[in-house]
């Protein structure tokens, strides 16, 4: 069934089929470590030559790309292999900016279709290791509102003071209060250029949300905590839970577009049908690292030698746990490992409800 059934790359808009190949490992301090396999090289299929930006010039046809400088080294590969063996497949030339320079990668050749199949080869390769690039941005509900961080401060004070003695409950596991928030999806921009381009996709994405909440802020109140994984004695990540004070799931509305805009713009990857809104309270990812942000639903988090917590009487405590309300007027994309004036993250870009 993979093969009648192969996956599917959405690179710039465009559908490649993806063949079943076995990939190679690469080791990220080795900054040229990199080869490349024949197999690699049929995981793509040529498309027309119009697909492609390609200007005919004196000496044949060209062909600019662009690409964040921390993925040339793919492209490269250990010793130059990658690149070597690409222009021979193909017949064409690759030209790579310095390593830390950003700007294009340009392909020439004598034939508009070898220069057409050497580019798409060059954009599944870098979307295979683009997707393992850890996530720089997220979209975010910032939930860190004067009365929610009151709250969050006496829901901490309280656990501490009554399950403070159950296993690997300790203030270090417990979330910045300033940093208090839902996420709707993360997003890997690999430099200035990317960034700037997911600020303008949300900017125009503010007419789809306010049609949503008729340019009103969205009342929401944060009430009640849970877990994902199936033993309360054993959990690495409490949320709290949101909800509207009329009800309704605008909120939800407005997540699941979003993330449809940014997916449909390959600037993000879907992982399930619909966002799973929650706010992270207490993550044993901090008990190692106070900076780490709550992952999401990404998959993406270490979890090797993370130290679970007993959240039994937890749950049964505080399962109904009032954590405060307000009235919530804003998205933004929030930049990791990042502190503003407010002590929330900073951010890269936002739209208002009203």
């Amino acid at each position: 069934m993979e093969i009648l059934r192969p996956a599917l790359v959405n690179i710039h808009g465009r559908i490649y089929r993806k063949n079943a190949v076995q990939e190679e490992s690469y080791e990220e301090e080795e900054e040229e470590d990199y080869s490349y396999s024949e197999a690699d090289a049929e995981q793509c299929l040529d498309e027309p030559c119009d697909a492609h930006d390609i200007q005919q010039t004196e000496k044949g046809f060209r062909c600019a790309i662009d690409v964040p400088s921390v993925l040339y080294k793919y492209i490269i590969g250990k010793k130059g292999e990658t690149r070597k063996r690409l222009e021979s497949e193909t017949k064409t030339s690759i030209s790579i900016p310095k390593q830390g320079v950003e700007g294009q990668i340009v392909v020439t050749g004598a034939h508009r279709a070898a220069v057409a199949s050497a580019v798409t080869r060059v954009e599944v390769l870098i979307d295979s290791f683009r997707r393992k690039q850890p996530f720089t941005h997220f979209l975010s509900f910032a939930l860190n509102s004067p009365q929610v961080q009151e709250g969050f401060l006496r829901f901490r004070e309280q656990v501490l003071e009554h399950c403070g003695q159950d296993a690997g409950v300790e203030v270090s596991i417990f979330q910045n209060p300033a940093k208090l928030h839902l996420t709707i999806g993360t997003l890997a921009l690999l430099n200035q250029q990317e960034v700037t381009r997911a600020d303008e996709l949300l900017q125009q994405c503010q007419r789809v949300i306010r049609d949503i909440t008729e340019a009103k802020p969205l009342p929401v109140e944060v009430r009640g905590i849970e877990y994902m994984n199936d033993d309360p004695s054993l959990v690495d990540v409490l949320y709290a839970t949101v909800a509207l004070a009329d009800g309704s799931d605008k909120l939800q509305q407005i997540a699941d577009r979003l993330v449809e805009c940014f997916v449909s713009a390959g600037l993000m990857e879907r992982e399930r049908d619909r966002v799973k809104l929650h706010g992270t309270v207490m993550n044993t990812l901090f008990r190692r690292d106070p900076s780490a942000e709550d992952r999401g639903a990404s998959g993406r988090a270490n979890m090797k030698d993370r130290e679970a917590f007993n959240a039994t009487n937890i749950l049964q405590m505080f399962r109904e746990v009032y954590f405060g309300a307000f009235d919530l007027n804003s998205v933004q994309i929030s930049q990791r490992f990042s502190t503003d004036g407010t002590g929330y993250y900073s951010s890269a870009g936002h739209v208002t409800f009203s």
